[in-house]
C-alpha cells in the first residue's frame, strides 16, 4: 500500500516537476518579447532628442543633453535631465537585448542572473501560461520533472527513516 503510494506521488511529483519546467521557456519568450518592445519605446521617445542632435551637434546626444543643461532656464535645464534619462534608459535596454540575444542559453543566463527587473516584474504579473513543445521546453521540463521527483521523494525517504527510528519501540 505505502510502496503504491510513493508510487503515484513521485508520478505526480514527476508531472507537476514537467508542467513547471515546460513553463520557463515560455517565460524567458515573453520577457524577450517585452525587453524588445521596451527597447524599441525608449527608442522613439529619444528619436526627436536625436534628430536634433544630428542637426546641431553632429550626432551625439551627449553634447544636446549638456547644452539643455548649461542653460540658465530651470525649465530648459530639467529638460535635459529628462532626455539624460530616456537615452540612458535606451542605452541600458539596448545593451540587455544585445546580451539576450548573444547566444541560445544567453536568454535563461539574463532572466536568471540579470535581469531588468521591471521588466522582469511586469512579466511575471501579465504573464500567460503557454506551452512551446520546443526541444528546449521538453527538455527543461523533464529535467525539472526528474530533479523535483528526486528532490521530493529524498526528503519523504529521510523523513519516514526518521520517523520509524523515533517511533521504534525500545
Amino acid at each position: 500500500m505505502i510502496k503504491h503510494l510513493m508510487d503515484y506521488l513521485r508520478l505526480v511529483l514527476f508531472v507537476c516537476g514537467v508542467l513547471i519546467g515546460i513553463q520557463v521557456p515560455g517565460f524567458v519568450d515573453q520577457y524577450g518579447q517585452r525587453l524588445e518592445a521596451h527597447q524599441l519605446e525608449a527608442k522613439q521617445s529619444l528619436a526627436e532628442f536625436q534628430h536634433d542632435a544630428d542637426r546641431f551637434f553632429a550626432g551625439d546626444i551627449s553634447k544636446l543633453i549638456q547644452h539643455y543643461r548649461k542653460n540658465n532656464d530651470p525649465v530648459f535645464s530639467a529638460g535635459g535631465e529628462s532626455i539624460e534619462s530616456i537615452y540612458q534608459r535606451y542605452v541600458a535596454l539596448t545593451d540587455a537585448l544585445t546580451r539576450f540575444r548573444q547566444h541560445s542559453y544567453s536568454p535563461y543566463q539574463q532572466v536568471i542572473l540579470a535581469p531588468q527587473t521591471d521588466i522582469q516584474a511586469e512579466v511575471w504579473k501579465n504573464y500567460s501560461h503557454v506551452i512551446l513543445l520546443k526541444p528546449e521546453a521538453i527538455a527543461i521540463g523533464m529535467l525539472l520533472g526528474l530533479l523535483i521527483s528526486i528532490l521530493c521523494e529524498s526528503v519523504l525517504s529521510i523523513l519516514y527513516v526518521g520517523c520509524r527510528k523515533v517511533l521504534a519501540p525500545k
